[in-house]
């Protein structure tokens, strides 16, 4: 199965930037949908396991690339 990933560009912003652009990103998304943060904030990966633990997010995967993060987040269903 072939799922499309949204992907937000955070990169060079800085914290709670990333978490808020992700927030509202994911307002626009269906229930489940898969979206990639790239965020060059240190603070990210932290901030965002807090973002996903308080709204019921599900926080995938956290990769780092030289000094960009790649976090992998799955939009709550409202039925779960």
């Amino acid at each position: 199965m072939n799922e499309g990933v949204t992907t937000l560009d955070a990169t060079d912003l800085r914290c709670p930037l990333p978490v808020l652009r992700a927030r509202k990103t994911l307002k626009s998304l269906p229930d489940g949908a898969l979206m990639d943060v790239m965020a060059t904030d240190t603070a990210a990966p932290k901030d965002f396991e807090a973002f996903c633990r308080e709204t019921g997010h599900k926080l995938i995967k956290i990769e780092q690339d030289r000094e960009v993060f790649t976090i992998r987040l799955r939009k709550k269903s409202r039925d779960a």
